[in-house]
């Protein structure tokens, strides 16, 4: 009887053993997207007026743990009677990386116009506020959505191997990490200028301590949204390569004399600018048959 608890508790340190580590490594594939969930999430919730971006930001937080659990259990179910269709979904959600990536490093090299940003209106009615809170909010959650997919389906392919019980303990830990970490990080970026005016406005004095650290947090804001989105765009890349060279074996063999984060950058670039060349492409294709349709028809 005791020898029999005491394998038991065994069995028990060797489980979590082992999901420990695997929770360590899901957690390093899925760190790479981190960072742009990080920079979408908080120009989603920046833009409001200062009392309304925390309560708008918990919004979004509910709406994403509500995202994760619809996607987790549909993604145990995959796992354990189509293990086939978590390596597919991989690879289709590594495709929708690359060409994220792509389109973010060719609009930033060729020259876009882009409409003006809206300045925050603090004349709205208090229901004109709600509604654009409601429609900022709900795409907020969509987006979230697609990247709460990503982040599951990456981290169960590093552990699609593994008995059920550690696949569930494993994928749900690194779920609720990526929700509590991203929006716990996103809180304090968007009110890190609220903070610097606090600083700012400590004492009366100008050249204290409390006002050069208050301005450096006040301008440093559009910097560190516009580094996590240039971070976020280099870890899209290397992700995607990741999943397309452990998963396509003969692009492994192909990469296997390059250094593999350099192989991993490289698999990602190319595919994904293919991958935009082809969306361009169809755009262009739908766009002049939408076209020679309308005409067709204005001729008749």
């Amino acid at each position: 009887m005791a020898s029999g608890f005491f394998a038991l508790l065994d069995d028990i340190a060797s489980l979590m053993d082992d999901v420990g580590a695997m929770t360590k490594i899901a957690g390093k594939k899925t760190a790479g997207i981190l960072g742009d969930d990080l920079a979408v999430n908080a120009e989603k919730a920046s833009g409001f007026v200062s009392s309304r971006e925390i309560p708008v930001l918990w919004a979004i937080t509910k709406g994403s743990i509500l995202n994760k659990l619809i996607i987790l259990p549909i993604a145990f179910l995959l796992s354990a009677f189509l293990p086939v269709a978590v390596t597919v979904i991989l690879l289709l959600g590594g495709l929708y990386l690359a060409y994220e990536g792509a389109e973010k490093i060719y609009e930033f090299l060729v020259p876009h116009k882009h409409p003006k940003a809206e300045k925050v209106k603090t004349y709205l009615t208090k229901n004109e506020i709600l509604l654009l809170e409601k429609e900022k909010i709900k795409s907020a959650i969509i987006t979230d959505f697609i990247l709460s997919i990503e982040i599951v389906i990456i981290a169960l392919g590093t552990v699609v191997q593994e008995p059920i019980w550690t696949q569930v303990t494993v994928v749900s830990i690194i779920a609720l990490i990526a929700t509590a970490g991203v929006y716990g990080i996103v809180a304090l970026i968007v009110r890190m200028d609220d903070f610097g005016l606090r600083l700012i406005e400590l004492n009366g004095k100008k050249h204290s301590i409390s006002d050069y650290v208050g301005r450096f947090l006040v301008g440093a804001l559009p910097w560190v949204i516009k580094s996590l989105s240039v971070i976020g765009t280099i870890a899209l890349v290397l992700v995607a390569g990741g999943i397309f060279v452990h998963n396509l074996e003969w692009l492994h063999h192909w990469l296997i004399d390059i250094p593999a984060i350099l192989g991993e950058f490289i698999a990602g670039l190319v595919i994904g600018f293919l991958c935009l060349l082809a969306v361009i492409a169809i755009k262009k294709i739908w766009k002049a048959f939408g076209l020679g349709m309308k005409g067709a028809g204005t001729a008749e």
